[in-house]
Order: C-alpha cells, then sequence, then structure tokens
C-alpha cells in the first residue's frame, strides 16, 4: 500500500525565521564560537606532543642517546605509546561518562570544571621530571579534554540555528586545527633551546585557553535544551530569547517543538544507559553516531597527527619541525574555505565519502613511493606532499562533516549519552592508534615507517562504503526535525528529499490524534512510501 502527502509546503513561521540572516544571531554565534574554542586544548597537546617527542631538551630528561639516529636520542617505544595514549585514554574515561555527569551539570558547568582539571594537570607536568608524574598529567589532561570536546560540542548543537550548525562545528575543527598550528610552530622555535625549557615554554600555552574560557562563559547562557529537559521551562524561554532575534511568537514556537520532542520520549520514564539500545529506533542513532565520530580515526589521522614531526624526523625526510608546520598550516587553509562553503552546500555524505577515498589514495601512494625508494631526496619531497594532499581530505571533508554528523543524530533525551558514548568510542580508536602507531613507526620497533599507510587505505574505503549506505543526510534540519525523520523509519537514502510537517501535521496527515506519533508512523513525504 502507498500513502502519497502531497503540496508539503513549510509553515508560516519557517518562512518567517528564514528572514533572519547570520547578522541577525550574531550574539547565538559569537557564543557558540566562544565555546567552540574547547578544542583548542586538544588540538594544542596533539601539536605539541608530537614536537617534544622529537626535542632533545626533552628526551634527555625522558628519553635515551642514540648515536645512529639523526638528533642523536631516541624515546623508549613503551614510553611514547603512554605519554601520547593517556592523553586520549583520559579522554575516553571522561566522555564516557558524560551521560550521567548531563543529569546534574549543564554544559557550560561541564565546561568550567575541565577548565580547572585542564590547569591543574598542566602544573604536574611543568614541575615533574619523574616519567611516572608525567603520565598522571597526561592522564588528567585527557580527562579534561574529554570533557571540553564533549560539552563543547553538545552546547553547540543545541544552540545553534539549524541552518548555522554546520558553521559552527567546522569553527570547532578550525580550533582544533589552530591549536595543532600553534603548538607545532613554538616547538619549531624552542626545539633550539637547550634544557628543559624546550619543553616547558610550549607546555605554558596550555593555561591560556581555560582562563579565556572561563571568563567568557560568564556572559553567555546555558544551552536552552538542557534547561528545558531539567524542567526549567522559563529559564529555558530565557536563553532562547538571548540566543534568537526573533520576537516572542517565534521563541514560543521553538519552545513548543523542544516540549513536544521532550514529551514524546519521556514516555520513557527516567533515562538509562541501556535506552540507548533498546528501541529500534535509538539503537539506529546510537550506532549512526558512533560509527560518525570513529571515521576520523577509520581515516589514519591520529598517527599523522601525534607523531607527524617524529615521522618526519625518524623517516628523514626534510626539516621535521617546518614540514610539521606546513602540514598543519595547510589543514587550517582547508578547513577555512571549508567553513566558507559549509552552509551554502555542506552535503555531509558527499564531503565525508570523497574525503575518506582521498585520504586513502594519499596513504597508499605514501607507502609505496617510500617502499620503491626509501631513501631518495625525491622521495621525501613526495611523501610530504602526499601528507598535504592527505590533511586537505581530513580537515577539509572528513574531521568536521564527522563530527557534525555525529552530534546531529542523537536523539534528545538521550543526546548526552548518545554524543558521550560516541565520543568515548571515538577516543578509545584514537588511543588505540597513538598507541599501536610507535611498533609499527619506531626504529627500535618494526620501523616501518612511511609503509604504515598501507594499514589505513582499506580502512579509509571502508568507511567510505559505509557512509554511502548507512549515513543519513540531515543538512539544515533542526533536532526536532531529525526525531521526526527517525521516527518516520526512513532508509538513509530518503532523508534529504523528505518534507517533514512536524509532530501535530504527521497526525493530522495520518487521521489520528497527535499523541499517536511516537510509534513510529507513516509521515509526510514528498514521494510513494511503502507500507
Amino acid at each position: 500500500m502507498a500513502e502519497k502527502h502531497q503540496d508539503v509546503v513549510p509553515p508560516p513561521l519557517e518562512l518567517e525565521i528564514e528572514q533572519y540572516g547570520i547578522k541577525h544571531h550574531w550574539k547565538c554565534l559569537a557564543a557558540c564560537t566562544l565555546v567552540s574554542m574547547c578544542p583548542f586544548q586538544y588540538g594544542i597537546d596533539f601539536g605539541l606532543i608530537g614536537g617534544l617527542q622529537a626535542m632533545v631538551g626533552f628526551l634527555r630528561v625522558f628519553g635515551y642517546e642514540a648515536p645512529e639516529l639523526p638528533s642523536g636520542w631516541n624515546i623508549s617505544t613503551e614510553r611514547q605509546q603512554l605519554i601520547s595514549s593517556l592523553m586520549t585514554l583520559g579522554a575516553f574515561i571522561s566522555s564516557s561518562g558524560a551521560g550521567p555527569m548531563a543529569t546534574f551539570m549543564g554544559r557550560k558547568s561541564s565546561i568550567w570544571s575541565a577548565s580547572l582539571l585542564c590547569i591543574v594537570s598542566n602544573i604536574i607536568m611543568m614541575t615533574t621530571t619523574s616519567i611516572g608524574g608525567l603520565y598522571a598529567g597526561r592522564l588528567l589532561l585527557g580527562l579534561a579534554n574529554g570533557i571540553f570536546m564533549t560539552f563543547s560540542q553538545l552546547y553547540i548543537q543545541e544552540c545553534t540555528p539549524a541552518r548555522y550548525r554546520g558553521l559552527m562545528i567546522s569553527s570547532f575543527q578550525i580550533w582544533t586545527s589552530l591549536g595543532s598550528l600553534v603548538g607545532t610552530i613554538v616547538d619549531n622555535f624552542t626545539a633550539k633551546i637547550d634544557g628543559r625549557n624546550s619543553y616547558l615554554i610550549p607546555l605554558g600555552l596550555i593555561f591560556i585557553m581555560p582562563a579565556v574560557l572561563s571568563f567568557g562563559l560568564l556572559f553567555i547562557p546555558e544551552s536552552p535544551r538542557w534547561l528545558m529537559q531539567h524542567g526549567k521551562v522559563e529559564n529555558a524561554r530565557t536563553a532562547l530569547r538571548w540566543h534568537r532575534p526573533y520576537p516572542d511568537a517565534l521563541i514560543d514556537a521553538e519552545i513548543r517543538d523542544i516540549q513536544l520532542a521532550l514529551e514524546s520520549e519521556n514516555q520513557f520514564k527516567s533515562v538509562a544507559v541501556m535506552d540507548m539500545f533498546r528501541n529500534p529506533v535509538d539503537r539506529r542513532r546510537t550506532v549512526l553516531a558512533i560509527c560518525a565520530i570513529t571515521i576520523q580515526g577509520a581515516s589514519g589521522a591520529m598517527y599523522m597527527i601525534a607523531y607527524g614531526t617524529y615521522f618526519f624526523q625518524m623517516a628523514g625526510i626534510g626539516q621535521p619541525f617546518e614540514n610539521s608546520c606546513i602540514l598543519i598550516g595547510v589543514g587550517v587553509f582547508a578547513i577555512v574555505i571549508n567553513s566558507a562553503i559549509v552552509t551554502h552546500f555542506g552535503r555531509r555524505r558527499v564531503f565525508l565519502v570523497s574525503g575518506l577515498l582521498l585520504c586513502g589514495l594519499a596513504q597508499l601512494l605514501t607507502a609505496v613511493v617510500y617502499q620503491v625508494n626509501p631513501h631518495a631526496k625525491s622521495t621525501g619531497q613526495a611523501i610530504v606532499g602526499l601528507a598535504v594532499v592527505y590533511i586537505m581530505g581530513y580537515n577539509g571533508m572528513v574531521a568536521t562533516y564527522a563530527w557534525i554528523s555525529g552530534g546531529e543524530l542523537p536523539s534528545q533525551r538521550l543526546r548526552s549519552y548518545t554524543f558521550g558514548l560516541a565520543t568515548a568510542i571515538g577516543f578509545f580508536a584514537a588511543w588505540l592508534t597513538t598507541f599501536t602507531a610507535p611498533y609499527f613507526i619506531n626504529p627500535e620497533s618494526l620501523n616501518w615507517g612511511p609503509k604504515y599507510g598501507y594499514i589505513w587505505t582499506p580502512s579509509c574505503i571502508i568507511s567510505a562504503a559505509w557512509v554511502y549506505f548507512f549515513l543519513p543526510e540531515v543538512k539544515d534540519r533542526t533536532l526536532e526535525e531529525i526525531d521526526e525523520m527517525f521516527e518516520a523509519r526512513l532508509p538513509a537514502k530518503k532523508f534529504r528529499k523528505y518534507v517533514c510537517v512536524g509532530r501535530v501535521g504527521v497526525a493530522a496527515a495520518n487521521g489520528s490524534d497527535a499523541g499517536s506519533t511516537n510509534k513510529g508512523p507513516d509521515v509526510g513525504y514528498t514521494e510513494d512510501i511503502k507500507a
């Protein structure tokens, strides 16, 4: 049986909202830009730590002499693994607890707690000369970064208007890459300093962003959706009025949409971890969010980011610090270009498939070129060029759209739990990469160097295939519209052309009352839907 719903047009309120452009939303976008600075900490750590492990001043304290290597120093595989991976492990732990944490702490309070934890961890790392103390500092810093990455994303997803959500998540990725660029540039200049100051000066940068965030958060409101979820309706209305330039009628309409979405989900009473998997709709949304974020790790980016400088140095490819600066600078440029087009184009599926295939090809060619002629100057030049191509694909197409998709897809009731779990598994994938990469690239172990790319090419291809067949396209959709589409149980390929009619409209179109819409009903669509 086929039901056809035709002549579905956007409601008048939607048309009125479209009259408000980016200038009208400046307060909301400014607040979200502030919160999007959180991943600067994550980026600067990756930028710094890769350089520190190639820095003589650092290696004198935590490494050993190796006269046969270009720098004369090296660090053991085990220490290299733990220094890089403990931060990611900490992020995995804290993002895993995002759901329970969100039941009693708002988005702002969580970011404040992360800022404090970040400062404490950095004090430990700067004052210790013990490897155990360094490990402890790295783990605590990871706990802070996990909170930063998870709760800043939640705030942005919940506060930004649908058409600007891609832009703000893109700025999230810009700050990650800017952090990496700043860390790498500072490493480049301080690497020439003799003694501990060569790595203490870069570590001092970690104090800056927590101070900026802690002060800036005093001037912006809490997430309206979090307030609504906790029964603070008037506070949510006040917060939404701050975020939106709309008249009261439009504010009330958005509050009503949020309330209806929450009420339809509140039939499940309290929220529990297993709710993410208990019914088919939430299970699908959970799996999609996890896979969307995890494709960042599946692209092989973590070893290139975390070990870039060390990788270039051990492979004897040009000037390692300068090469890393060029690589990350190109990455920042790619994200800026992406930010300029994400609002107008920004198709998640197209960018992710294209980016993953480009990353896979760059990794494959890097491995082949190095295997054929590992020590030639032309090989080094080719590898740097392919690394630039790789980072253009990753930063410009994969990273931004993976984060956007992972944050858009969870249900409102389970958003903190689902996105926390997805982020945690993404961090676990990153941890696994940073933990195992030294076995492949360190001369003390397998000494594969650039041949490590052979592992990541099939991973990129499999990820691209998953995106093509399973990831829905939800560009420019409100979170409430996304709820409606999942409740309709549409296949991924039908999301893009689906016409949302709202919960009340769905009930009317199907000749039932509004209360029946949470059963996974037939819904308005612009083409035949087979029952």
